[in-house]
């Protein structure tokens, strides 16, 4: 139950609920009591409790007693969410892909079947932060895509606060670790702003990255706001950081601050793209999935019922007509997708038991019992963004299908075959198919907004002293926007009118503490809608109006279905709920006029929250003018910068352009002079034993190489790169001719060019190559800073 709040209360600590007032048994307190002045934040500061006098002797000193804003046995609150697993993937929810910590919190606490994300991670992550719907808190697409549309700006606002925020005032400690993926990309650089950095949004600490995804070997990191740069160790591996820097932070607040209850958010980006784990890792999967997804996936769905995990009744919907059976494929095409299916697992097992060693932590110390811990399984639904397997994700993302026997070749020749998947080389990710059959048993995947196939995510929360251990499944209806307000709740927090002078937003979630003791408790949340680029939904009241979209997020060419779009044609799909857990049975003629109410419901959600134009998170992708950096045609750069997003820097992959550097050689002349991008794709020009060399790398498929014939001798020199495209179309060709003192020393083609990004995370670095390397030719040398001088990197866009 909700209890009542009383702002006029003494802010001394409230006194304990009765068993009968918080509906559990020998459980204290499932909610708390709120205190003065929490309509307002800040707190008023406490006047001083000594005497000043005109001097020191006629003064009278004593330390004031500050207010007490929490009662005594406040808890600690550890969020734990991973990135892109299906909701069939876990053996604690009836996959085959072992989760122990997953398991260890659902058995310690109650588990969720009916929990709903958003279906893509920037806006899943923000309406958690917040407890807002995602285009309400501007957060309608990715961080990378934000436009100037009030929904789709990437800009948190100061008039929803985020749930550190809240609690910051209210005395506790806060930190994240991992992804963050909620500052707009034109704003990840040394240049700021840092309000809308973690540091910013209400964290005391954070370490991790930024963007939207990472190299798991090599990644971009920052703590706080400064760029730090990943251990010199073969054996690193970004998850494994997270967890020993979690752990670690642990530990100092619990020797310096043992009184201060604490906030954590654990958020490792793994299993985003790409797939990389250690081989031992995906090894323990071996042979598990040669039968394939259509096995697969009928297997969950048995494991799934006899669990108890989803209703006796449930219904497998069918594989769609575009995606290939298993059975069509050759023997060669099966052992190579079984195998990025086994580096997934692996790597799936592997980020849960880092989650697990923080929670061995807890205990260790004595926290366990009194920390309110939520595992959101995932962001979204398993990707499908892999479409037919591949050993770089990014072919996808830029929209360049592969023929399987191509992708073979190349990883044959260039990197050692199926054995270097998932390792460092390669950003290679899983066919399409599994993530349907990780789905099990729903429609679509991630980015599908309206299917549950791309909203619906198992979720656990235990707390040892406040929830008593449940097994029965809660089959409420229930959202990511509605963590934030179940621990204001729990805490006894109201949640604030107004936070440093600024009015807030209402929360759009609901408290899901009514569950806790009641798993058959009717569900308090009456609706939510659903957007994702132009998919949608809305649910209410166990009814459920769904639009699959224009795009189909495993099919290439997939940003063409937009080009002749009008939303008004869609059509929509109505199901109830309550007979129907899997979206079935559309049975939208036999309910026109509840589908007309639903559709008009959505509208008004849609105008409430700043959804319109609907499909605007492609906007950018759709209209290039959209896109952040654009009136800028000229820059200089010097060896201050690095770290620079690629997503605002300089258009040096697909655009005209001729890039002068203004340089000192040293005897050696060797080092980076700029790079762009990692293995995966990227461009570098550098210099190594005296020779000046330029790669553009296609990405990770094809390198087209310029080398100078003649060493440049020591001292003074202008060195240009200067690339023309062949023409307007996406991935054109383009030649590139390098130069030095004026004159031409190298010319080449390179048949392809890069229409999107070369990644998802890298960044241009000038003097240095950070992160990733783009080159294999110096990989053991990285991050080659460079031995001379650079004057001035002079980046100008041509005709």
């Amino acid at each position: 139950m909700t209890r009542e709040f009383n702002p006029a209360a003494s802010d001394s600590a409230p006194t304990e609920p009765s068993s009968e007032e918080t509906g559990t048994v020998e459980q204290p307190r499932l909610t708390g009591t709120a205190v003065a002045g929490t309509q307002d934040l800040p707190f008023p500061k406490t006047p001083t409790a000594s005497l000043a006098a005109r001097t020191l002797a006629e003064s009278k000193h004593q330390w004031r007693r500050k207010a007490t804003h929490l009662r005594a046995d406040a808890p600690n609150v550890l969020i734990i969410m991973l990135d892109d697993v299906g909701f069939a993937h876990a053996d604690t929810v009836g996959g085959a892909i072992h989760t122990p910590t997953l398991s260890r919190i659902a058995d310690s606490g109650v588990r969720y079947n009916a929990f709903h994300t958003t279906a893509i991670c920037s806006a899943t992550r923000a309406s958690l932060l917040t407890g807002r719907n995602h285009h309400r808190v501007e957060s309608g697409t990715i961080t990378e895509l934000a436009s100037d549309f009030d929904g789709y700006t990437g800009e948190i606002p100061k008039t929803s606060a985020t749930i550190p925020e809240v609690l910051q005032h209210y005395g506790y400690s806060t930190a994240a670790f991992g992804k963050w993926h909620n500052t707009p990309a034109q704003d990840v650089s040394a240049a700021g702003p840092f309000d809308r950095w973690p540091t910013g949004c209400g964290f005391d600490h954070f370490y991790g990255f930024m963007g939207a995804e990472s190299s798991q070997y090599e990644p971009n990191l920052y703590r706080n706001t400064t760029p730090i740069e990943r251990p010199n160790d073969p054996k690193y591996h970004l998850s494994e950081d997270l967890a020993t820097q979690a752990t670690s932070w642990l530990r100092q607040q619990h020797a310096l601050a043992p009184d201060k209850p604490f906030l954590m958010y654990w958020a490792p980006g793994a299993v985003h793209g790409p797939h990389q784990v250690f081989g031992e890792w995906s090894d323990k999967y071996k042979g598990q999935f040669d039968g394939g997804w259509d096995v697969y996936r009928a297997q969950a769905f048995t494991r799934q019922k006899a669990l108890g995990w989803i209703p006796a009744d449930s219904v497998l919907t069918p594989r769609p007509d575009t995606m290939p059976a298993w059975d069509s494929l050759s023997d060669d095409e099966k052992r190579f997708q079984a195998r990025l299916m086994e580096v997934y697992a692996g790597f799936l097992e592997h980020a849960d038991t880092q989650a697990g060693k923080v929670v061995d932590e807890l205990e260790r110390l004595g926290l366990r019992d009194n920390t309110l811990i939520f595992y959101v399984l995932s962001d979204n639904g398993a990707s499908s963004e892999g479409w037919s397997g591949t050993i770089n994700e990014m072919l996808t993302l830029n929209g360049v299908p592969m023929p399987f026997a191509q992708q073979m070749k190349i990883l044959e020749e260039e990197y050692g075959g199926l054995p270097a998947l998932g390792g460092p080389k390669v950003a290679n990710m899983y066919h399409a198919g599994w993530a349907w059959a990780g789905e099990s048993p729903f429609q679509g995947t991630k980015l599908v907004a309206g299917y549950f196939g791309g909203t619906r995510v198992p979720m656990a929360v235990s707390w040892p002293k406040g929830i008593k251990a449940d097994a029965n499944v809660r089959g409420q209806f229930h959202h990511v926007n509605d963590i934030a307000p179940t621990i204001y709740d729990i805490i006894g927090i109201t949640p604030p009118e107004s936070v440093d002078g600024l009015k807030q937003d209402p929360l759009d979630g609901v408290s899901l503490a009514y569950t806790f003791a009641d798993s058959e408790a009717a569900t308090q949340k009456t609706h939510q809608y659903f957007e994702v680029f132009g998919s949608r939904g809305i649910y209410s009241d166990g009814w459920m109006a769904s639009v699959f979209g224009p795009r189909v997020p495993w099919l290439p060419g997939a940003y063409a279905a937009y080009a002749n779009w009008n939303p008004d044609d869609d059509v929509w799909t109505l199901y109830k709920l309550d007979d129907d857990y899997s979206q079935s049975n559309d049975i939208s003629r036999d309910y026109p006029q509840k589908l007309a109410e639903l559709k008009q419901k959505f509208d008004s959600e849609a105008r409430a929250n700043h959804v319109y134009p609907i499909g605007a998170g492609l906007g950018p992708l759709l209209n290039p003018d959209a896109r952040v950096g654009t009136t800028q045609t000229e820059w200089h750069f010097n060896t201050e910068v690095t770290r620079l997003p690629e997503f605002c820097a300089p258009n040096l992959r697909a655009r005209n352009n001729r890039v002068t550097v203004d340089v000192e050689v040293a005897a050696a002349g060797s080092g980076v002079l700029y790079s762009l991008g990692a293995v995966a794709g990227g461009l570098v020009l550098y210099m190594d034993d005296g020779y000046l060399h330029y790669e553009y790398n296609f990405l990770g498929v094809v390198r087209t190489r310029l080398r100078s014939a003649d060493r440049i001798a020591p001292g003074p020199h202008r060195f240009d790169l200067e690339t023309v495209m062949s023409g307007p179309a996406p991935g054109a060709a383009a030649t590139l001719v390098m130069g030095v003192d004026g004159a031409e020393v190298a010319r080449g083609t390179t048949p392809f060019t890069v229409p999107l990004a070369f990644s998802a995370s890298e960044t241009f670095n000038v003097g240095v190559d950070l992160g990733c390397p783009v080159t294999l030719d110096y990989r053991d040398r990285a991050p080659f800073r460079f031995d001379g001088q650079i004057n001035d990197v002079h980046i100008v866009y041509l005709p």
